[in-house]
């Protein structure tokens, strides 16, 4: 099992993979991102946009090919093996993160609370440094690994509402 702090080898699609013609179901990956369900609206999803940009930055080959609509005008790449926005507790959350983050094949991209109560980056980074990882709460977790893995961390969890 992998290090918490790092990932050895690249997660991701490799060209060959990617395949906008079919079902999102049939890709290798699965893309997750689990959201506290406690939070309001406008905080979840601020998280859930956090966790996805520092995944796509990191995952390669998630998004498709831009693509241009009938007036010519040009729309940014979308994820074309999809992403479920799902919806857990803040210790089903955590438990979460920590399965998922055990295992080197799958990548994980999280936000904690300290995240959404500062202002300046370098302030969240400084409270980060000074707090212990079993201190810390989150707002959410992205996923990708293996699509049967990560179906069994999240179970059966609902779509945030």
């Amino acid at each position: 099992m992998a290090d918490d702090s790092t990932i050895s080898t690249p997660i991701g699609f490799a060209p060959h993979e990617v395949d906008p013609t079919v079902s999102t179901r049939a890709a290798r990956l699965k893309w997750v991102v689990v959201v506290d369900r406690e939070l309001p609206p406008g905080r979840a999803v601020n998280a859930a946009i956090c966790t996805a940009a520092a995944t796509q930055s990191a995952v390669t080959g998630l998004l498709g090919d831009e693509g241009t609509d009938a007036d010519g005008s040009v729309h940014p790449g979308l994820p074309w093996a999809g992403c479920s926005v799902l919806a857990a507790d803040a210790e089903a959350l955590r438990a979460i993160r920590t399965k998922a983050a055990s295992y080197a094949d799958t990548f994980v991209a999280d936000m904690p609370a300290l995240a959404q109560e500062t202002l300046v980056y370098a302030d969240y980074r400084a409270a980060l440094g000074k707090t212990e990882a079993d201190d810390l709460r989150y707002c959410a977790v992205s996923i990708v690994g293996p699509r049967n893995r990560v179906n069994k961390i999240v179970g059966k969890l609902p779509l945030l509402p």
